[in-house]
Order: C-alpha cells, then sequence, then structure tokens
C-alpha cells in the first residue's frame, strides 16, 4: 500500500501543525477538541500514518484557531 502523501495533504498538515504550535496546542489537546482518538493529529502528523485530514476537518480546526479554512490552503495550486 502506497502512503505516500501528494504536495496538497502535505502542504494542509504543515499549516495546521504551525498554527497549532503557534497557539501552543498539543496533538493531544487538538485531537480531543475535535473529539477524534487521543492519536489522530500525532497519526496525521506522522509521515509514517495513512491518516489525513478532510475538508469537515479542516472547517473545525479553523473553528477552533479562530481563522478561515482557506487559510490552510497554498495562495495558488501544487
Amino acid at each position: 500500500m502506497d502512503k505516500t502523501l501528494t504536495k496538497i495533504e502535505l502542504h494542509l498538515i504543515e499549516e495546521v501543525k504551525k498554527r497549532r504550535n503557534l497557539l501552543g496546542l498539543s496533538q493531544l489537546e487538538l485531537s480531543q477538541k475535535l473529539e477524534m482518538s487521543d492519536s489522530f493529529v500525532s497519526h496525521v502528523e506522522s509521515v509514517k500514518k495513512r491518516a489525513k485530514y478532510n475538508t469537515n476537518h479542516l472547517n473545525a480546526i479553523a473553528k477552533i484557531f479562530g481563522c478561515s479554512p482557506k487559510d490552510f490552503w497554498p495562495e495558488k495550486p501544487l
């Protein structure tokens, strides 16, 4: 099974991670705020796991972070 993430998936994960760190939220705290398993965010941020954010996750994360979901997306297509 190919576990390679696309450029856009990597970009979204890195943007969420960057903003999460700026807000001082741990992976566990964000997972719990999303009402997901305690390991959800760590699995998404791990290159060894297949978990990734979907549009519903990004919308919920934007609410938690107090930003727009579009803030996670690149200015131009990758």
